[in-house]
């Protein structure tokens, strides 16, 4: 049975890896429950592939697959996430707002893909 959130991210990102650990701890009730689980793409990275996501995509930006079987990319992951993650439940429902959602998306695209530039210089991967 797949948890109503699959998260798939980066483990050799040093960011990526802090930021998602640092969930992880926030959200290890909901992970024991089987709302949530964290997957690394590095250890399957064809598992998105029927979306036609590949190894670099996540590489950039986080990714998860909902109860529903849709694909959640960058900001809409990160506001899933926040939804499901006590005290910050608030912070999901409101960038995930309509009009501040797009600044979210903008914001975290633009972030992102700096992110990525950085860990390929660092040879991250």
């Amino acid at each position: 049975m797949q948890p109503p959130l699959t998260v798939w991210y980066n483990t050799r990102c040093p960011v990526c890896n802090a930021g998602i650990t640092r969930q992880r701890r926030r959200l290890l009730a909901a992970m024991q429950k089987g709302i949530i689980e964290f997957r690394d793409i590095n250890l399957e990275p064809e598992a998105l592939a029927r979306f036609g996501a590949g190894l670099e995509e996540v590489r950039r930006r986080l990714h998860a697959v909902d109860a529903q079987g849709r694909l959640l990319v960058g900001a809409d992951c990160a506001i899933a996430i926040w939804r499901l993650t006590p005290g910050e439940a608030w912070l999901g429902w409101l960038l995930g707002l309509p009009v501040l959602r797009q600044v979210m998306r903008f914001a975290y695209d633009g972030f992102a893909d700096r992110l990525y530039g950085w860990n390929r210089r660092k040879g991250h991967w």
